[in-house]
């Protein structure tokens, strides 16, 4: 079973920090750009980082750059995002994907099942 596992998420206070978590399973996704989506009440979901397993490229969204950072572990099954200085306009629900093509532009094969970020002014 091809599972995307999502955790970390929670609430805290403006200007504060939290990691997320994707535990991959039932296949390899090393042929996959992993992905981080975000979706805020009303709001359409939105890409707000990317990862190659292989080498150093990633993508941010303008709005997380410099705050954000995307990372996966070297055995290749978890992908995080580290997310520092955290505003309220961050308060969503965060999911993670399997994701084919070049960021901005992918398209999404498997989704996590999303973990809620919630900020607080």
């Amino acid at each position: 079973q091809v599972q995307l596992v999502e955790s970390g998420g929670g609430l805290v206070q403006a200007g504060g920090s939290l990691r997320l978590s994707c535990a991959t399973s039932g296949r390899a996704f090393t042929s996959y750009t992993m992905c981080w989506f975000r979706q805020a009440p009303g709001k359409e979901r939105e890409l707000v980082a990317g990862i190659k397993w292989y080498g150093d490229t990633t993508y941010y969204a303008d709005s997380v750059k410099g705050r954000f950072t995307i990372s996966r572990d070297s055995a290749k099954t978890t992908v995080y995002l580290q997310m520092n200085n955290l505003k309220p306009e961050d308060t969503a629900v965060y999911y993670c994907a399997a994701s084919y093509g070049t960021p901005p532009n992918v398209g999404v094969h498997y989704w996590g099942q999303g973990t809620q970020v919630t900020v607080s002014s």
